[in-house]
């Protein structure tokens, strides 16, 4: 496990209408403590120091979490994170990361960011109009304005050095590059971009099922458009970034994309032990697995199916998906976005025509920019001839089959990317692209896990 998502209060001061936690199947916050018990906090902490030691890992993330975490308290907030360390290994070290709708963020709560180094990271949606069409207080009241207050003491230089980035929520509703240019404007130094949660029995808003309209990856290729050819990039976008690595023969530092292992486990203000936050958008019993700090190592929880006990890789993929020729970029999709009522994971994403529209546009993208910056090379620098650069994909703006039943007989295809070694090994040496394995994110510098 390299990293833990602890709930630190169960509530939250914001009534957004696409929060996870609050409005999908798992209704199970109303029967939890508000704020975590200094007991809980105690087990915890000797649970992560036992695995770290039994695992001689160095280095483990812990991300305080809610509800909104910032409902705690200062006092909490402190006591929790000196705890934490105290319990680890000589030599290990903690990375702290909070994820907040930002309206209670001031100078106390960032000097507490300062003092025990924790990265922030806010949730925003966009401009005005934008944010307020979903993320609002109980009583209407739009959020905008408190949460820019917040980045606008965030980007100060005093305290830039903690803020991780910006969260946003995709929303049809709103223009793609207006979006992008509102976040923008705050100078965030990094952006999450997530899909709003849905999945083959609760689709997404506007994405229905059965069909091969791509209105997510049309959002997506907007934004994708506008960043990638702004010179010089202004922020990173973690999706992006992403998605080149892995069209480059890299590796994903998103569970959105690619074939992430699952290393991540969340604890409740209760000290339930579950696995990734997102399941609460499948049903009420895909999160539930009967463990807690109190009776229930880390090692026996990581063998529950929902968390890494669970099918991983190609095997664990549908016949779709395995057949596909952006299976090495795509891996499937976020595993809650494939879940279908009383039928499991065994299915492509609910998003399967948006992400094929989406990484076919990168890879069409990224092998034009491989080959104009190989060309321009080998202009210079003669190499042998069998040197040339792939050709780009051909223009697909649909997956090879809608989601449903595999085809019979039908036979995996080879992928058909970008990311060939020998692409990868020429973009190696021509094209600048931060790898996940070398952003800050990777290291845990990224925006929280929250999907909302």
């Amino acid at each position: 496990m390299r990293q833990l998502v602890l709930k630190v209060h169960s509530r939250c001061n914001l009534a957004c209408d696409h929060c996870y936690v609050y409005r999908h199947a798992d209704q199970r916050w109303r029967e939890r403590p508000r704020v975590i018990a200094p007991g809980t906090v105690d087990q915890v902490a000797r649970r992560l120091g036992a695995h770290l030691a039994r695992h001689r890992l160095d280095r483990v993330r812990v991300v305080l979490h809610g509800g909104e975490p910032l409902l705690a308290g200062p006092a909490v907030l402190d006591r929790t994170v000196r705890t934490l360390r105290a319990a680890l290994p000589p030599g290990a070290v903690l990375d702290i990361g909070m994820q907040t709708n930002g309206v209670l963020l001031d100078e106390e709560f960032l000097a507490l960011c300062h003092r025990h180094d924790i990265d922030v990271g806010v949730s925003l949606d966009g401009d005005r109009v934008a944010n307020d069409r979903h993320r609002r207080y109980p009583d209407g009241r739009g959020s905008f304005a408190d949460v820019a207050a917040a980045l606008r003491l965030l980007a100060r230089p005093e305290h830039r050095s903690r803020w991780a980035g910006l969260l946003c929520t995709v929303d049809l509703a709103n223009d793609p590059v207006r979006v992008y240019e509102a976040l923008l404007a705050f100078a965030p130094p990094r952006l999450d971009l997530l899909l709003p949660h849905g999945n083959w029995s609760a689709p997404p808003p506007g994405r229905g099922p059965d069909t091969a309209e791509t209105p997510y990856g049309d959002w997506l290729v907007a934004v994708f458009d506008r960043w990638y050819h702004s010179t010089p990039r202004r922020t990173g976008i973690r999706l992006f970034e992403s998605l080149i690595a892995l069209v480059l023969g890299g590796r994903s530092g998103t569970r959105a994309l690619g074939f992430a292992e699952p290393d991540l486990m969340t604890i409740e203000t209760d000290g339930t032990i579950e696995g990734t936050d997102t399941l609460k958008t499948t049903d009420d019993a895909s999160m539930r697995t009967g463990l807690d700090v109190f009776r229930h190592s880390f090692d026996e929880a990581l063998r529950h199916p929902s968390l890494a006990g669970r099918p991983t890789g190609p095997a664990a993929l549908a016949a779709e998906c395995r057949a596909c020729p952006v299976l090495s970029a795509c891996g499937g999709g976020l595993y809650a976005h494939r879940f279908r009522a009383g039928a499991g994971f065994a299915h492509p994403s609910v998003y399967c025509p948006d992400l094929y529209r989406l990484i076919r546009h990168v890879q069409r993208v990224v092998a034009a920019d491989v080959d104009a910056l190989r060309r321009r090379a080998l202009a210079g620098h003669p190499a042998p001839a069998e040197r040339t650069a792939p050709p780009a994909p051909a223009e697909q703006t649909a997956p090879p089959a809608p989601p449903g039943p595999a085809e019979t007989g039908k036979t995996a295809k080879t992928a058909e990317t970008a990311g060939t070694a020998e692409t990868a090994e020429t973009a190696g040496q021509f094209l600048t692209v931060e790898s996940a394995g070398s952003t800050p994110m990777a290291a845990g510098r990224g925006v929280g896990t929250r999907g909302r």
